[in-house]
């Protein structure tokens, strides 16, 4: 394990990415948080001050399980949280200096190949990716997304855009949209959020209902085992399944960032597996402090402790 401040392990893994046929990409929430999308601190307290004070919240994810007792309560909560991390690019680069490693291309560019043959595994739902320019053939957000509702039942497997129906939810309930997209909140003379002038619920007409069965919506998330797997998460899961068979004989790179030990086994114990069997394999494991692999790799290894951000801006 090495501090990403060591000068040799950085150039190291350049060379290990540009010399690489393939970099398999795996990302866990941290490079959101990097990026800064936080979800507890002055961020929360900001758009979410009032539930904290009714609830005791101290987090996002915190309120996003709470049992509301009205679908309208539970929509003006999620309705903040879905748009704040979904429908805004995070304050910082970190996604757009990841893109200028491994493809490159800028809008109007004659180039029809990114610098490296790529493919993106996440467990994060925010969407972010995209937002940064990747080529949605090669992403796979294994978990949802955000911006996606399902059949709470569910009584089928589709799922529905909520962009629109999420934006007259928070404007609805006193906050605006500013001229880059971000959430605007009513604020009082000292700059703080004033939450007298925002509602905690959202109009019955707002509250999203299945347009096959009638029941609730929910968010696509993989929370249990009612998330529905829809065709576009089929056929991410196939281009996926196929570039890793792609690459079982390349010099490949697999590419951890800031994935942690909740789900383990969708990014970080197959990546170790392939890293182990493949003769020309590289695992790299970029974390803000969990920067570790197994022994029986430790020769095909890179791992470096720091902010990813920090990290990506010395490559």
């Amino acid at each position: 394990m090495k501090d990403f401040s060591d000068h040799n392990i950085i150039e190291k893994l350049k060379q290990k990415i540009e010399g690489a046929d393939a970099v398999v990409i795996g990302a866990g929430a941290g490079l959101s948080a990097s990026a800064g999308f936080g979800y507890t601190g002055e961020r929360f307290r900001k758009y979410f001050g009032d539930f904290a004070d009714k609830y005791g919240f101290r987090d996002m994810y915190s309120g996003g399980f709470y049992p509301y007792q009205t679908l309208e309560e539970n929509w003006a909560y999620w309705s903040r949280y879905i748009y704040i991390n979904r429908y805004v690019k995070p304050p910082k680069p970190v996604y757009e200096m990841l893109y200028d490693l491994v493809d490159g291309r800028e809008e109007g560019d004659t180039v029809s190949t990114p610098k490296k043959d790529y493919f993106v595994l996440t467990t994060n739902v925010d969407h972010q990716f995209q937002k940064a320019g990747f080529d949605k053939e090669r992403l796979f957000y294994t978990q949802g997304d955000y911006g996606l509702w399902q059949c709470s039942g569910p009584c089928h497997k589709r799922t529905y855009d909520n962009k629109d129906k999420v934006v007259k939810m928070v404007l609805s309930q006193g906050f605006t949209i500013g001229a880059n997209g971000e959430l605007v909140p009513p604020v009082k003379e000292n700059g703080n959020t004033d939450f007298s002038r925002l509602s905690m619920t959202v109009s019955s007409d707002l509250v999203p209902y299945c347009p096959v069965c009638g029941e609730p919506m929910s968010m696509n998330l993989r929370a249990d085992n009612t998330f529905v797997e829809d065709s576009g998460w089929r056929d991410a899961a196939q281009r996926y399944s196929g570039f890793i068979r792609s690459c079982e004989n390349k010099k490949t790179v697999f590419l951890e960032m800031a994935v942690g030990y909740n789900t383990p086994g969708i990014i970080k114990y197959p990546f170790w597996r392939m890293t182990a069997q493949w003769p020309d394999a590289v695992y790299v494991c970029l974390n803000y402090r969990e920067a570790a692999g197994p022994e029986d790799i430790k020769q095909k290894s890179i791992c470096l402790n720091g902010d990813i951000g920090e990290i990506l801006s010395k490559l």
